[in-house]
C-alpha cells in the first residue's frame, strides 16, 4: 500500500510489484486517450468500489494488527482488485450497451489512493496499540498506572469522534509543499512511484492481460486460503485447540513459543517481507524465547518475586515488554536522527542547486513537460490548505480535551505547531527512502507528554492521546506526497487525488473503529495468551509509563539490560551504514538484522516468525524454480493468502457473538498426561 510503505513499528515492509520504467516514452502509448477532468477521474463506480475495498482492507489491517503487528504493504492487491472490479464491470456495460466513462488510469489512481489510505487509517488509528492501551485489562497487565484518571472505557462513539478530530489535520499540513517535492526537488517517493507503474502498466494491452492473470492467481489464493480457514475453525472450540496450537517441533518448544500454526496470512506476509526482515525475526525469537527469557525466569525469587505473576510487570512480563521498547526506540531515534540529518543535507543541496526550473516550457523530456502541466493544471489553493489546517486545529484544541480531560488546550496547541515541521521531515525522508517514521514520532510524543501531564494527572492517558495526535499528522502527510507522486506519474489531478484521499480517510476513520468493535466484542482481545494479543497496546502504555515515573519500578537489572539493548540497537543500525557506505565487494549489510524486527517476538513468541519463514522458504524454492513466474505472480498469491484467511474473521467474528461454537477440540497433551486424563475418564 501506498499509505503503509514502512511503518517501524509495525514492520510494514514494501512488497514492490511496480515494473521498473520502460526507457522509451511511456505517456506516448497513451497519446490517444483523452485524459478526464478532475472530476470525472471521481466517478460513482470508483467511490463505491472504494468503499467496498476499504472494508475489506481494514478487515485485513485490524486482524493483523491485533494479532501481531506485522503488516506488509498490499499495494499489489489493493492495485489489482480495483482494477478487476472497476474492468469488469465495465465490459458488463459495454455489452449491454451503458458504458458511458471508459475506465482510465486516472480512476484507477483516484481508487488506490481512497483504499490505501483508508487502510493507513487502520494502522495510525491506534486500536491496537495506543488506544488499546488505554483499556482497563491492558492497564491491569502494567500494574502501575492502573488508577481511573490513567484509564479509560473503550467505546466506539469517542474513538470515532476522536479519529474525526485528529486525522485530517495532515492532509492540510503538506498540500502547500506538494510543487517544491515533486517538480523542483524531484523526490522518488519509491512505494508512490512503484504504485504509479504498476497502473500505468495495467492500462496497456500487454499490461492487461497480464493483470487478468494476476487477478485470477490472487482469487484461486485467496479461497483457498479462505476454505482453509474455515476448515480449521471446526477444530477450535476453545483457546488452546486446533491447528494454530500444533506443537510441531515437540510440547517443549510449544512451550516457549516455537511452533508452526498453520496461518496461511503470515505464511503470505512472508512472502511479501524481504528474506532478511523473516530472518530477523527468527533471530529475535531464538534469542529471547530461547536464550534470555529461560535465563531470567532461573533466577525466579532473586531478581523478582516468585510470587508475582507471569503477567505483571514486575516479573518476566517486564523483561519481555521493556527489552522489546529499549530496541525498538533505539532503532527508531535512530533512524529519526538519521533521516534529520539525511532531509536537512539534501534539502541545503537542492537550495545550493542553481537548476530549480519548473517550468513547463523549459523541460525537454516529453513524459515529464506532459506530467508537470497535468499537475500543475489543477492546483489546490494554500490559503485553503493552510486555513484549513488553522481551522481544524482549532476544532481539535476544542474537541479532544472533551474526549480527554488529562490534556489541557495548549498542550495541544503545542503540539499543532510542532508537528507540521516533523510532518514535513517525515513526508522529505519518505520521498528519499520511503521510510516513514510515523510511529516513532508517536512514541517520542508518549514520553513527552505523558512526562509533562505527570502520573496524578493522568499522564499515562495523556500520553497515548497526544501519539495519536502525532501519529496521524505525521503519517497521513507522507502518505498524501506518496499519493501526489503517483498522481503525477499517472497524470491524474493533484485535487482529485486530495479528494480520494479526504474520503479515504473518512471512511478509515468510521470502518476502523467499526471493524476493531467487531473484533473486540467477539474476542478477548489484548489477551497475551488469547488469539489476538495486541502486543503493541502494553508496550505503548509501557513507553507511557516510563514517561511518568521513569526507570525506577522496573525489575531488577532490567535497567542495565534496557540499555544494553539500547546501545545494541544503535550501534547495529551504524554498522549497518557503515558496511553499505565502505564494504561494497560482498555487501554484507543485507545480512545485518533489523533490531526492530528482533525485537518484536520478544513479546510474542516465534509462532508467526516461522511462518513468515515458511512464506520466504517458498518464495526462495519458486524464484530458483522460476524466478520470473515468481517476481509476476508471488505477490498476488500471497495478497489471495492474506485476504481469505483474515477475512475468515468476520465470519467467525459473527459466529462467536451469536454464541455458535466449533464443534471439536483438537489438543495436544504429552504421554504422561494422557495417560492421567484417560485414567481420570475411567
Amino acid at each position: 500500500m501506498a499509505t503503509q510503505d514502512k511503518h517501524d513499528d509495525a514492520a510494514l515492509v514494501d512488497g514492490g510489484g511496480g515494473a521498473a520504467p520502460d526507457p522509451v516514452s511511456l505517456e506516448k502509448e497513451f497519446e490517444e486517450m483523452a485524459v478526464p477532468s478532475w472530476r470525472n477521474q471521481i466517478t460513482i463506480r470508483s467511490v463505491v468500489v472504494s468503499v467496498i475495498l476499504s472494508a475489506v482492507f481494514n478487515v485485513i489491517v485490524c486482524k493483523l494488527n491485533l494479532s501481531t503487528g506485522v503488516i506488509p504493504s498490499l499495494n499489489v492487491a489493493a492495485g489489482l482488485l480495483g482494477f478487476a472490479m472497476v474492468k469488469g464491470w465495465t465490459v458488463l456495460m459495454e455489452k449491454a450497451g451503458y458504458l458511458k466513462q471508459p475506465f482510465t488510469r486516472q480512476e484507477n489512481t483516484v481508487i488506490q489512493t481512497c483504499v490505501v489510505a483508508s487502510s493507513g487509517i487502520a494502522f495510525s488509528s491506534g486500536t491496537a496499540s495506543y488506544l488499546l492501551g488505554m483499556s482497563p485489562m491492558t492497564a491491569a497487565q502494567a500494574d502501575t498506572g492502573n488508577t481511573p484518571m490513567n484509564i479509560k472505557q473503550l467505546s466506539i462513539g469517542w474513538m470515532m469522534a476522536y479519529l474525526f478530530t485528529v486525522s485530517f489535520l495532515g492532509l492540510f499540513s503538506i498540500v502547500p509543499l506538494r510543487k517544491v517535492m515533486i517538480l523542483k526537488y524531484k523526490l522518488t517517493y519509491p512505494s508512490g512511484t512503484a504504485t504509479a507503474y504498476l497502473i500505468n502498466s495495467f492500462h496497456t494491452p500487454k499490461g492487461a492481460k497480464v493483470a487478468k492473470k494476476k487477478v485470477w492467481v490472487l482469487f484461486k489464493s485467496f479461497v483457498g486460503s479462505f476454505l482453509w480457514a474455515c476448515f480449521q475453525w471446526f477444530f477450535n472450540a476453545a483457546d488452546g485447540c486446533g491447528f494454530s496450537s500444533f506443537p510441531t517441533f515437540g510440547l517443549g518448544a510449544f512451550n516457549k513459543r516455537f511452533y508452526f500454526d498453520f496461518s496461511a496470512t503470515y505464511v503470505g506476509v512472508g512472502m511479501i517481507c524481504p528474506y532478511m526482515v523473516n530472518v530477523s525475526l527468527l533471530i529475535g525469537a531464538i534469542l529471547s524465547w530461547g536464550i534470555l527469557w529461560p535465563v531470567i525466569e532461573s533466577k525466579k525469587g532473586d531478581w523478582y518475586s516468585a510470587e508475582i505473576p507471569a503477567s505483571s510487570l514486575h516479573g518476566i512480563q517486564g523483561y519481555r515488554v521493556f527489552l522489546a521498547i529499549a530496541m525498538m526506540l533505539g532503532d527508531g531515534l535512530y533512524h529519526v536522527v538519521y533521516m534529520l540529518a539525511v532531509t536537512a543535507r539534501s534539502f541545503f543541496r537542492h537550495k545550493e542547486s542553481t537548476n530549480e526550473a519548473t517550468g513547463v516550457d523549459q523541460i525537454t523530456d516529453y513524459d515529464e513537460k506532459k506530467r508537470t502541466e497535468f499537475f500543475l493544471k489543477d492546483q489546490i489553493p494554500n490559503k485553503v490548505a493552510m486555513g484549513g489546517y488553522v481551522l481544524l486545529a482549532v476544532v481539535s484544541i476544542i474537541v479532544i480535551p472533551l474526549i480527554f480531560h488529562q490534556l489541557k488546550w495548549y498542550q495541544i496547541l503545542v503540539a499543532y505547531i510542532i508537528a507540521p515541521i516533523l510532518a514535513f521531515c517525515n513526508a522529505y525522508g519518505c520521498g528519499l527512502t520511503d521510510w516513514s517514521l510515523a510511529s516513532n514520532y508517536g512514541k517520542i510524543a508518549i514520553l513527552v507528554f505523558s512526562s509533562w501531564v505527570g502520573m496524578d494527572q493522568g499522564g499515562v492517558l495523556a500520553g497515548l492521546a497526544s501519539c495519536g495526535v502525532m501519529m496521524s499528522i505525521v503519517s497521513t502527510a507522507s502518505d498524501l506526497m506518496q499519493d501526489f507522486k503517483t498522481g503525477y506519474l499517472t497524470l491524474s489531478s493533484p485535487r482529485s487525488m486530495f479528494v480520494g484521499q479526504v474520503l479515504g480517510t473518512a471512511l478509515g476513520c468510521f470502518m476502523s473503529p467499526l471493524v476493531f468493535w467487531i473484533f473486540y466484542k467477539a474476542y478477548s482481545v489484548g489477551d497475551p495468551q488469547g488469539s489476538y494479543p495486541a502486543p503493541y497496546a502494553l508496550m505503548y502504555r509501557g513507553i507511557a509509563l516510563l514517561g511518568v515515573e521513569g526507570f525506577s519500578t522496573l525489575p531488577k537489572n532490567c535497567m542495565t539490560l534496557v540499555i544494553v539493548f539500547f546501545i545494541g540497537a544503535v550501534v547495529i543500525n551504524i554498522a549497518t551504514e557503515l558496511l553499505k557506505r565502505y564494504e561494497t565487494k560482498y555487501r554484507v549489510y543485507r545480512f545485518v538484522p533489523s533490531p526492530m524486527c528482533m525485537a518484536i517476538p520478544f513479546y510474542l513468541g516465534a509462532y508467526f516468525a516461522v511462518d513468515m519463514c515458511i512464506g520466504s522458504l517458498i518464495l526462495f524454492i519458486w524464484e530458483m524454480k522460476n524466478k520470473n513466474g515468481a517476481k509476476e505472480f508471488a505477490p498476488a498469491v500471497a495478497s489471495g493468502l492474506i485476504c481469505g484467511d483474515s477475512l475468515w474473521g468476520i465470519p467467525a467474528a459473527v459466529l462467536a457473538l451469536s454464541g455458535v461454537q466449533a464443534p471439536i477440540c483438537m489438543k495436544f497433551l504429552s504421554a504422561s498426561a494422557n495417560k492421567r486424563v484417560d485414567a481420570f475418564l475411567g
